[in-house]
């Protein structure tokens, strides 16, 4: 499907919606273009719309008062900002930063619109909190990352997703550090242990993987 006029039938839950709501939502709208490496909120910014990603991603961060730095998620086509649902229907600013990975499409739809659908639309509000309720077992699983697995496996697991089946993976410690939530210092001592047994070969703004069934072996112990 590729008619953005009609994007409320992108997503599965507004699909259902009944016809006076779908239209609400179309003539209510506003499909917004956003280019790559835009900052489309941050901390103290309160949101005004919400928007549903029709094209593109937006990784969503949050950022230390030392400048520490740590990936929440990303939300991808077909998705909503789980923290714009949780600002909006608190009345509070946001406490992270939204930036675009790529090109972004996104359907925006003002705040009184959300408040009025969440009160009146039983629909509407299911939609709305199972998307919520989805984001927050993610993040829960993120922080037991975190907190208590070894990074050397979560480094092995996010360079072969990282990847995407190729051996090479564009990216830099710093980014690295970013995703898994610790220092670059960190990053850069556990890539050079994986150098030191031949699994990888670094190189400026990229990572070779050289020995992806080692990498594999290591990063299987996240699901054991």
């Amino acid at each position: 499907m590729t008619d953005k006029a009609q994007w409320v039938e992108w997503f599965p839950g507004l699909s259902r919606l009944d016809a006076p709501t779908k239209q609400l939502l179309l003539t209510r709208s506003t499909i917004v273009t956003v280019p790559k490496d835009t900052t489309i909120f941050g901390p103290g910014n309160s949101p005004e719309n919400m928007l549903f990603l029709l094209d593109g991603t937006v990784r969503v961060q949050q950022v230390s008062d030392t400048g520490h730095e740590i990936v929440l998620y990303r939300i991808e086509a077909g998705q909503s900002c789980v923290l714009t649902t949780a600002c909006l229907l608190a009345y509070d600013a946001y406490s992270a930063e939204g930036i675009t990975e790529t090109p972004v499409d996104a359907a925006a739809i003002p705040r009184g619109v959300f408040d009025d659908l969440v009160s009146g639309s039983k629909p509407f509000r299911d939609f709305v909190f199972a998307a919520f309720s989805k984001r927050i077992t993610d993040l829960f699983l993120m922080i037991d990352e975190v907190a208590f697995q070894r990074l050397d496996v979560r480094l092995a697991d996010k360079l072969i997703k990282l990847s995407g089946g190729a051996d090479m993976v564009a990216t830099t410690h710093q980014k690295l550090s970013v995703e898994l939530g610790t220092a670059r210092e960190v990053i850069s001592r556990q890539l050079q242990e994986f150098q030191r047994r031949g699994w990888i070969a670094q190189a400026r703004g990229s990572v070779s993987l050289l020995d992806r069934m080692q990498l594999q072996q290591l990063a299987d112990h996240n699901a054991s």
